[in-house]
């Protein structure tokens, strides 16, 4: 339903290593079902159509029991779930007894934790009160809103199945269910939209006031329909320098109305983070369920098959892999043992490294001195400072200290502070991210 961000995005929702405990407590678990595929979207759907959804679709059942037995087989390493995030595609297509059912699933298989988060992703037009009144009683206390743009001629260019008539509609349906905590989902950068057309965009979500808001911007990615039709940078498409206008609008303007710009491309009233999304950018460890879902458990990243039949297959094939007679699915030790997948591999201590930049520094806070100094050793600690020095004169990198000071006396030669936090300034280190990080990957990969 999100459209991805950015090439440092990794596909976040999927995707992302661990380097903390190795124990899991957070669940992505993907619903890949669509009315249509919206013309950004590289996601691994399935398209059922106008019609149908989880009460009238034996595609959608048959994909539920897959995904129960998928839960099932995988491992239990011992921490009961503190957030479970549905996405898609269109989760809302599930009707409330399949969403029960997986929920019951994963609670007899891990636990849920009583405080746990659970998110749903949902589209306006897919779902009614008593439904989402269902989806509450049987846990969720998150939603996220893929509104996109408040502009019907926008939402045509982008495929989207839903009217701005039907955002307000959803927005009263989530109230009405006694949802507090729900986000808004916006993309900048769409074919032919304009900088005042942002702008609208951004106030009518603001009037709408919800706890949460993702500010995306849009990515045309290969074997897309806009892939096809538009290239970057070209119009109709946004020149650069009004998509960098869009991002600093969407700063001013929603942090001018009290949100807290926490993450690149999400802001949130205090105390509305998505903790979920946080597991990813903090670098911690995550099952991943379903269709082209990717896990990280135990130093090993998996990647589920991204194509309805070779997914249930692959399901299949893992059948009694976790019983106490064979190796684990996540271990080290015989990694020939899992049946063929679209990425498999354990990550290196490069990789966590690397990652713990790309991901870290897309947040406010940015990475910890001290934590990267005890996990990558002083010598990495300064070899990361001299790359990014050029930035950090230019205005795009800043060392924070302790008590939330910035440091300014930071000639060249002189060594970082043993604590604090390295972080990129916002928004203008936010902007030039792709630059900062694709310099220190550079610098930082495991031939140098």
């Amino acid at each position: 339903m999100n459209p991805p961000t950015d090439y440092l995005t990794f596909e976040l929702k999927k995707s992302v290593q661990a380097t903390n405990s190795g124990i899991p407590s957070s669940a992505y678990l993907h619903i890949p079902f669509c009315r249509r595929r919206c013309y950004y979207c590289d996601f691994p759907v399935f398209v059922v159509g106008d019609h149908k959804n989880g009460e009238n679709s034996g595609t959608v059942v048959q994909y539920v029991a897959v995904l129960c037995q998928e839960i099932q087989e995988t491992k239990n390493l011992g921490a009961s779930l503190k957030t479970v995030f549905f996405g898609g595609g269109t989760p809302s297509l599930l009707s409330v007894s399949q969403l029960s059912n997986i929920l019951e699933t994963l609670d007899g298989k891990f636990g849920i934790a009583a405080e746990a988060e659970i998110s749903i992703e949902i589209d306006p037009g897919t779902f009614t009160l008593e439904q989402l009144r269902g989806y509450v009683a049987a846990g969720v206390n998150r939603v996220s809103l893929g509104v996109q743009a408040f502009q019907d001629e926008l939402l045509q260019t982008c495929g989207r199945s839903h009217s701005v008539a039907d955002i307000f509609e959803a927005v009263e349906i989530v109230r009405s269910a006694g949802i507090v905590n729900f986000s808004l989902d916006l993309i900048s950068g769409l074919p032919h939209q304009t900088l005042e057309q942002w702008e609208a965009s951004l106030k009518s979500a603001v009037e709408i006031s919800p706890t949460h808001l993702s500010s995306y911007d849009l990515i045309v990615e290969q074997g897309t329909a806009f892939g096809r039709y538009f290239e970057a940078g070209a119009q109709p498409l946004p020149a650069d320098e009004t998509a960098a206008g869009m991002y600093r609008l969407a700063r001013e303007i929603l942090t001018g109305a009290g949100y807290e710009h926490y993450e690149i491309s999400n802001y949130a009233r205090s105390g509305y983070q998505c903790r979920h999304n946080r597991v990813y950018w903090e670098n911690r460890p995550y099952y991943g369920l379903g269709m082209g879902a990717a896990s990280y458990m135990e130093g090993r990243r998996l990647t589920r098959p991204r194509k309805t039949q070779e997914y249930y297959q692959w399901v299949r094939s893992i059948s009694g892999l976790n019983s106490p007679a064979t190796p684990q699915i996540g271990g080290e030790t015989q990694p020939d043992i899992y049946p063929p997948s679209e990425q498999n591999f354990q990550v290196s201590e490069n990789d966590i490294l690397l990652e713990t930049l790309m991901l870290g520094l897309r947040l406010a806070e940015g990475v910890s001195l001290s934590a990267l100094t005890e996990k990558f050793t002083q010598q990495t600690v300064d070899k990361i400072w001299r790359c990014l020095q050029p930035y950090w004169r230019q205005g795009w990198v800043e060392i924070i200290t302790a008590d939330g000071g910035a440091i300014s006396n930071l000639g060249e030669g002189t060594k970082l502070p043993l604590s604090g936090n390295l972080r990129l300034t916002d928004p203008e280190g936010f902007l030039f991210s792709n630059t900062i990080l694709a310099d220190l990957f550079s610098n930082l990969g495991e031939d140098n």
